[in-house]
């Protein structure tokens, strides 16, 4: 038997945790805020946790709420395609596109409508992993790989180049490198690190400095993870500019500074085969105009100035 807390708890924290808003999750859900705050509540009870920091008019997830949205998001997601997989079997051709659970849940996820506007012949199935799938032996069509861009029998096109820098929610007040010994700093662990790799040491090297964090380190194996503490002030994080773009241009992270490290680069990945050239064609089309309005937006996001207070303004 599953010992899990009330699912109607659960689904009132993800809903508010999405949002960090219990007055969004609220209307989202057909209830009224108070109902919201009530289940997230009894959730926190449960567990014997703090889920949230509430403030007037907003809310801010904890450590530990900020550790749990990820894998409820995800399982709430998996069970809405099951059920709409059984309410609606579709005629249409499927294809199904591979990439990090990170690059996934922050880049792909949110464009899936967009997809669907742009594609209405075509189903999209995700597929998040960070393991390399073999795209010649079925069941992938397509995967956005993280890297040099180099894959043996297979046609590889260039989707954005990633760069990396320290960012912070504005709320921290953070105006320049003089900052960064007032905040612990948030590391995301590679699982494969070489000379390119963009960490916390070579980012302090590029900047002139040698590494220190006199207030702290967190510390988080899921990209995705360590964003989110960023964004719910837990300190500055140094992460993909690409990831957290959507951040960025709603004012939720500021990015008050550099320099920047250039990463690796996405790229769109499959058979090099006429009957996959003329398959993927729609979906392939779609993504490359994607990656060009985000780097668009991307240029147009400008840095906090020092002598003003902050505002809103792979690997694999």
């Amino acid at each position: 038997m599953r010992d899990l807390p009330p699912l109607s708890a659960l689904r009132a924290f993800e809903a508010a945790a999405r949002h960090l808003s219990f007055k969004n999750a609220a209307d989202e859900l057909a209830v009224t805020p108070t109902a919201i705050s009530h289940q997230v509540r009894q959730l926190e009870e449960w567990l014997g946790l703090r889920l949230f920091e509430r403030h007037i008019r907003r809310v801010v997830l904890t450590k530990e709420g900020a550790e749990l949205f990820p894998s409820l998001r995800e399982g709430f997601d998996t069970m809405v395609r099951g059920v709409e997989a059984l309410r609606t079997p579709s005629a249409q051709e499927l294809l199904t596109l591979s990439s990090t659970v990170a690059f996934t849940s922050k880049w792909l996820v949110p464009r899936v409508p967009a997809f669907r506007a742009a594609c209405p012949g075509l189903d999209l199935r995700l597929h998040a992993s960070d393991e390399t799938v073999d795209l010649r032996a079925g069941g992938v069509d397509l995967a956005i790989r993280y890297g040099r861009g180099a894959h043996a029998g297979l046609r590889s096109e260039l989707l954005f180049q990633d760069r990396f820098a320290p960012v912070c929610s504005p709320r921290l007040g953070v105006r320049g490198r003089e900052d960064l010994g007032h905040h612990p700093l948030i590391h995301f662990e590679w699982h494969h690190v070489e000379d390119a790799t963009p960490t916390w040491n070579r980012w302090f090297a590029s900047a002139g400095g040698r590494y220190r964090a006199p207030n702290g380190e967190l510390r988080f194996s899921d990209e995705s993870h360590a964003i989110q503490a960023a964004v719910a002030g837990q300190g500055i994080a140094l992460v993909s500019l690409v990831l957290v773009a959507e951040e960025l241009a709603s004012g939720a992270l500021v990015q008050p500074f550099g320099p920047e490290l250039e990463g690796f680069a996405y790229h769109l990945v499959y058979p090099d085969t006429p009957r996959h050239a003329e398959r993927l064609g729609p979906l392939r089309q779609w993504l490359l105009a994607e990656a060009k309005v985000l780097e668009a937006r991307a240029s147009g996001v400008r840095r906090p100035a020092r002598t003003r207070k902050p505002g809103t303004s792979r690997r694999r």
